[in-house]
């Protein structure tokens, strides 16, 4: 299935510095590109690899290696399914928190304005949120449809235009992308693919709660990764994200608040590995556009 292109691939895999008998999560399989890519570099090494995807359709990019297992799962479970399997401890975590092109291009599932079907956005087809973007757009409150637009799409005119989508569908529900698109278009400012990116993003970002799922995901990773060794490596694609993964390397929390311990020494669960953040190469962009907003960051955990 051509599915998705694995992002910064030899760069985050990279600092997961591979060991025999280690234990490693893929915590957003989807097409298994960089899966595929750590049992590459692994070569003969004995390890053990979990992939974790919400989305069912996912499943079946399975690797046919008996050190590779498939977790049917939203990876802010990490912990309770890493325990079903025995598993206390890891060695690594690699993350690519963006949207599988897989996703992107099929039409059903709502993420693209470039087609029309209901406005849906929900990665996980199974066991994942009720909650669709249709019933964001319909449901939440003008000032709610702001914070969103603005906060997780940087949307420049974000009041304004949830104040129009409040109005408009007071006339008639939003339920399909059209329908969107048609209150929308008249909203636009600057490049139109820019600025419909942006609110499909915050539409996105909240239906799946990206954000509090990421969030869950670093603290059970702190938690989980061995001391002395244990590395993290996540590639984000949105500022927020970004900063949020950026906080906690540094302090261990999302808001980048620093804590002290009894003696006054500030505590600082990992070592940073990337100082700023390490960015696709212009070759990777021209051979995958969708890698142009990627930054990656990593760290040891002490």
């Amino acid at each position: 299935m051509a599915y998705h292109v694995p992002v910064l691939a030899g760069e985050s895999v990279g600092f997961l510095d591979l060991r025999p008998g280690g234990v490693y999560v893929d915590a957003t399989f989807g097409g298994g590109g960089h899966s595929r890519f750590i049992l590459e570099q692994a070569g003969s090494q004995d390890l053990r690899l979990f992939g974790f995807d919400q989305d069912e359709a996912a499943r079946a990019n399975a690797l046919e290696d008996s050190r590779f297992t498939f977790v049917a799962a939203n990876f802010r479970h990490l912990s309770n399914f890493l325990r079903l399997h025995g598993v206390a401890r890891i060695d690594g975590l690699l993350a690519d928190l963006g949207v599988s092109s897989h996703q992107f291009d099929e039409a059903e599932r709502g993420f693209s304005y470039r087609f029309d079907a209901p406005l849906d956005m929900r990665m996980g087809t199974g066991g994942g949120t009720d909650r669709t973007a249709a019933d964001v757009v319909n449901h939440y409150s003008a000032e709610d449809l702001q914070k969103v637009l603005g906060e997780y799409g940087e949307v420049r005119n974000a009041r304004s235009l949830a104040l129009a989508i409040a109005e408009a569908r007071e006339q008639v529900p939003i339920a399909t992308i059209q329908d969107f698109l048609q209150l929308v278009n008249p909203w636009v400012r600057g490049s139109r693919p820019r600025y419909l990116a942006q609110v499909f993003q915050a539409l996105r970002i909240e239906v799946n709660d990206e954000i509090g799922a990421l969030t869950d995901l670093l603290a059970q990773a702190t938690d989980l990764l061995i001391p002395t060794h244990g590395r993290l490596s996540v590639i984000s694609y949105h500022s927020l994200e970004d900063r949020i993964t950026k906080n906690f390397l540094k302090t261990g929390k999302p808001d980048g608040i620093v804590t002290k311990d009894f003696y006054g020494n500030i505590d600082r669960p990992y070592k940073l590995l990337t100082k700023k953040p390490v960015l696709p190469s212009a070759e990777e962009i021209q051979h995958n556009p969708r890698a142009r907003s990627a930054k990656l960051r990593a760290g040891l955990r002490r």
